[in-house]
């Protein structure tokens, strides 16, 4: 059985701090909440005021109940209030100076066999607790914002850390409903080093001007069902702690470049853009902490479909393709008030589309024989027709091959979220502004969402989700986490509606290889390889659910 903790302490009353404070007096712990100076102890009271009565508004809390939670802690200023409980944990600035003087003060302060733990997000716990003269009794305790609604605790052991304080962590954390998940001390743990490897590369494609900050947000809500875009969670996170904790993975793990901030991340942070607490970030705020935007001169302009802004008239429409794809695409479009003509895949069918408006590629097979086919509608189809795509391959490639490469453009459909439906249209170096916007008017008609991105592997989604999964099974071959360990770190603590092995298993193995391949091939970027165990898999037939295995048995 694991240790009673009967009071723990709490240093720092930020929003996580006062969060952590709340989830042990919920669970009947007594907390000594301390800050170092009262000024900051009157916010810190303010924060978890604010939490439990918007907790009260929402039905989560009985007004009872919240009084009775509050009555479990006890404010003070200054450390010495911390000499009998028996947990600490430290939720101060993300500076290994600063903690590393806290430790040395809290183990001149408190009871020899008092547990002092880190909240630490990324810095070396190790390098904490060799500040102490009891590192054996650090451990990090690694809590999710907000810490009273997120499962997720990641608990980290040193090489030092005792056995018995990790088990008695581990308890603790199962005390205060929370799912606790075991790791070694290493740079970002398990859901930081994934996320913001993930989050860096999204920078990345707006700094280089692949995207905007509006579409790849959008993409990732409604491509990936993520509960919010990379560029809202930077807001969210604070730049400039983000920049810290990559800049920290960088130095700590290796020197990864998956996790070396992105130059654009740093020049935001020197110009104090650090998100919503300063009311500006990617997104501009109404206000300091408000997370309301407002518009700014980065905000797009809506493009507005009809046909006065030079948007060709889209009337008749043909559908290449007799698979179930190519059928619900055909039915999507005649719902949509569209005539529709449907053909199959072979060039010597293609007659009837002598006089459509627009054709869409929707076969599956090799680049190859995809050209060909384009080539032959490109012959076929009247000289104002748009040919469309539906090919993963490089675009520009399958343009080239009909002889009118203006007209060609990329439609990549993703199957629809809970977050609602979406399409990414494909605009290679030579598709006109005409067809670009017959495309976009066409998915308007499908009531689908749009992000018009430029011809790289992945496009948006799969470029940021596939380089994420990536990650994960190199992790997984590292021998750092379980499959298990890390598809809920990443569900529970980021909030992911699946985990990342979850996801491979769904969308297969072998696509997942397939895309990485591509991502690398083309960008050159060691952390993009493709992780061994990964092909390893595929070659051995585990591609996932499709095939009864994959990362588990299905």
């Amino acid at each position: 059985m694991g240790r009673d903790f009967a009071s723990v302490g709490v240093v720092g009353l930020g929003t996580m701090g006062a969060g952590i404070v709340e989830v042990f007096a919920r669970s009947g712990v007594d907390v000594v909440a301390v800050e170092i100076s009262d000024a900051a102890l009157d916010l810190g009271r303010a924060n978890l005021d604010r939490s439990t009565d918007r907790a009260v508004a929402k039905g989560r809390l009985d007004p009872a109940d919240r009084d009775e939670l509050l009555g479990r802690v006890h404010f003070a200023v200054g450390l010495d209030a911390l000499h009998a409980v028996d947990l600490v944990v430290e939720a101060v600035p993300e500076r290994l100076e600063v903690k590393r003087q806290l430790f040395a003060e809290l183990d001149r302060i408190c009871r020899p066999e008092a547990i002092l733990a880190t909240n630490t997000s990324s810095l070396s716990v190790t390098e904490i607790a060799v500040a102490t003269g009891r590192p054996d009794r650090v451990v990090g305790v690694h809590f999710f914002n907000p810490a009273p609604v997120m499962k997720l605790v990641e608990v980290i052991r040193t090489v030092v850390t005792s056995a018995e304080v990790v088990a008695d962590v581990e308890g603790l954390c199962a005390r205060l409903g929370k799912v606790g998940v075991t790791v070694a001390d290493r740079a970002g743990f398990i859901a930081n080093a994934l996320l913001f490897g993930y989050l860096n590369q999204a920078v990345a494609m707006i700094e280089a001007g692949y995207a905007t900050r509006e579409d790849v947000d959008l993409a990732m809500r409604l491509g990936a069902g993520l509960p919010m875009g990379p560029f809202a969670l930077l807001d969210l996170i604070g730049l400039d702690t983000a920049y810290q904790i990559l800049d920290t993975m960088y130095r700590r793990g290796g020197r990864n470049r998956r996790h070396a901030p992105v130059p654009l991340l740093r020049q935001m942070v020197t110009a104090g853009l650090l998100g919503r607490k300063t009311g500006r970030g990617f997104y501009t705020y109404e206000r300091p902490g408000s997370p309301v935007v407002v518009a700014d001169d980065a905000t797009p302009d809506p493009v507005d479909g009809s046909a006065a802004d030079g948007v060709p008239p889209v009337a008749r429409i043909a559908i290449v393709g007799s698979d179930a794809r190519a059928t619900g695409l055909a039915t999507a479009c005649t719902e949509a008030g569209h005539e529709v003509v449907t053909v199959a895949g072979e060039p010597t069918a293609l007659t009837p589309l002598a006089d459509v408006d627009l054709v869409i590629e929707a076969v599956a097979g090799e680049p190859r024989d995809r050209a060909a086919l384009l080539a032959a509608l490109a012959g076929v189809c009247k000289p104002e027709a748009v040919l469309v795509t539906t090919a993963a391959t490089p675009v520009i490639d399958l343009a080239m091959a009909t002889g009118r490469p203006a007209d060609v453009v990329g439609l990549h459909l993703h199957e629809p979220t809970r977050a609602g439906a979406f399409a990414e249209i494909v605009r290679t170096v030579r598709s006109s502004a005409r067809a670009v916007a017959a495309v976009r008017a066409l998915c308007a008609a499908l009531g689908r969402s749009v992000v018009v991105c430029g011809d790289r592997a992945g496009l948006v989604v799969d470029a940021l989700v596939v380089g994420y999964l990536n990650d994960a099974v190199r992790m997984l071959e590292a021998n750092y986490a379980s499959v298990d360990d890390i598809d809920n770190a990443m569900k529970l603590g980021c909030g992911y509606p699946t985990g990342p092995f979850e996801l491979l298993d769904t969308i297969g193995l072998d696509v997942a290889l397939t895309v990485a391949s591509e991502l690398h091939r083309e960008q050159r970027e060691p952390g993009l390889a493709p992780a061994p165990l990964l092909e390893h898999l595929v070659i051995a037939g585990h591609l996932g659910r499709r095939t009864g295995r994959g990362f588990r048995e299905h």
